[in-house]
């Protein structure tokens, strides 16, 4: 029998292999600046020339990138391909946002389902986090923090299903995301009682993660989708009808 010689691994692939783990599992985002060489050596209990291998190897990938004299930071258009040029053209097609909202339907279901399921206390602290800092935004009335609180909150909830995929799928539509919740708020707001309704629904998703209901956590998510749907289609009809009454009123005056 012929046995194959087995390679020491270097130590630099080592740490490249936990530095993407970090990534693909989202303790590392998008954006993050990661600690100094000297940090994530003595981190690592390794040299510095071999935490620098590996983060150069892991730029020569795409996953970091340097900033002179800014450091080394996560790259930011990570899942990109997912965002350019189709996100450009939901986006100018505004009678997108229904087919965006079916499958909203189905990746929030999914994602608030498996975060009751699976999601530890850290998770939980996290989301309840990304959930008081909605409430503040929504009490101050800051509609543009508010926005980007809310979807911090359904990032959250993605992070603690501890499934990549369905982690990098939001995070790859983020962009998308951001601007399709701002449009939908922009057209709800205004009228306080569907604020207020809004935001009840978050709590109730909130309430059946952090109790470790997946059924119920993934109706309410349901529901909030469902009535934010609803909510849109009666103000196209409300548009509608005043288009046409003035039209009518046009011609009654020619």
């Amino acid at each position: 029998m012929v046995y194959k010689r087995v390679k020491q691994p270097r130590i630099s692939d080592v740490i490249m292999q936990q530095l993407e783990t970090m990534i693909l599992e989202g303790a590392l985002k998008p954006g993050q600046r990661l600690p100094p060489e000297r940090e994530l050596a003595t981190q690592f209990e390794v040299s510095r020339p071999s935490v620098r291998e590996a983060m150069q190897k892991l730029a020569a990938r795409g996953l970091l990138v340097s900033r002179q004299g800014g450091g080394t930071f996560v790259a930011e258009d990570l899942g990109a391909g997912l965002s350019d040029p189709l996100l450009e053209l939901f986006k100018s097609h505004p009678e997108s946002q229904y087919d965006l909202l079916e499958f909203r339907h189905a990746l929030e279901g999914v994602s608030a389902y498996y975060a009751a399921l699976r999601s530890t206390p850290a998770d939980k602290a996290t989301i309840q986090a990304c959930y008081d800092k909605l409430q503040q935004c929504h009490e101050e009335k800051a509609f543009d923090r508010e926005v980007a609180a809310d979807v911090e909150f359904h990032l959250a909830i993605a992070a603690a299903t501890h499934n990549v995929v369905l982690l990098h799928m939001m995070r790859a539509l983020f962009t998308l995301l951001r601007q399709h919740i701002w449009d939908n708020l922009e057209q709800i707001y205004p009228k306080g009682e569907m604020r207020s309704r809004i935001h009840e629904q978050h709590r109730l998703l909130l309430q059946a993660v952090l109790d470790s209901e997946p059924e119920a956590a993934r109706q309410a998510a349901h529901d909030h989708l469902a009535f934010v749907e609803e909510v849109l289609l009666e103000q196209g009809r409300e548009r509608t009808r005043l288009e046409r009454a003035l039209r009518r009123s046009n011609l009654g005056s020619g």
